[in-house]
């Protein structure tokens, strides 16, 4: 995310122009300039696909139930922090849009002095999931590679009666020397003696 306010594009939904008019007066006292406001949220997923926003503003003044599953569908999509302001909401609205990815979700909260810092914590929110998830997958990742890699090892150890550790040192050696991932020399080492044993251990 660009460290300096102003390079940050930032896009606002509000069917209402004159409460549109006071989110774009916060971000331009806050230094953002790089602006663009929408007012008809239909067909809005191709517009901010064209748009490619860094971050959404959503302004909702009296959401129904639809209204608030679609923009919640919106957010899953997007993959961008999403700042979005509602007149009034329950707890099951709350609780669907931190569901949902929503960074900030303000109820009754729109004044020009607070469009700045709810923006700024939908930003810090949102990068702090992102990193969070990011390292998840890489925690699943390293977790299948490691399953890969003993079964490629047992493998060895059963087809050449080799131990553990000469297994995995063969291993090692065949990635090194092909400039491939230890995971990938395993996964095709697994196809191979899948494809090689007899129909019946199949």
């Amino acid at each position: 995310m660009p460290a300096a306010p102003t390079s940050l594009s930032i896009l606002v939904i509000d069917e209402n122009r004159l409460r549109a008019a006071v989110i774009e007066d916060g971000l331009r006292d806050a230094g953002y300039d790089n602006i663009t406001v929408i007012h008809d949220v239909a067909g809005i997923a191709r517009r901010i696909a064209d748009i490619k926003p860094d971050v959404i503003v959503i302004d909702l003044e009296n959401p129904n139930r639809d209204m608030l599953e679609n923009m919640f569908q919106l957010s899953r999509a997007v993959q961008r922090p999403i700042a979005m302001f509602v007149d009034r909401s329950d707890q099951a609205a709350i609780e669907a849009a931190v569901d949902a990815g929503v960074s900030a979700y303000v109820v009754d909260g729109l004044k020009r002095e607070r469009v700045k810092p709810i923006l700024d914590m939908a930003i810090s929110r949102f990068n702090a999931f992102a990193r969070m998830a990011h390292e998840l997958q890489e925690a699943r990742s390293e977790l299948e590679n490691r399953k890969l890699i003993d079964r490629a090892k047992g493998i060895l150890m059963s087809t050449r009666g080799l131990s553990e550790a000469d297994a995995y040192a063969l291993l090692r050696k065949t990635a090194m020397n092909q400039n491939r991932k230890l995971s990938e020399i395993a996964e095709s080492l697994i196809t191979a003696a899948g494809l090689l044993a007899p129909p019946e251990d199949r």
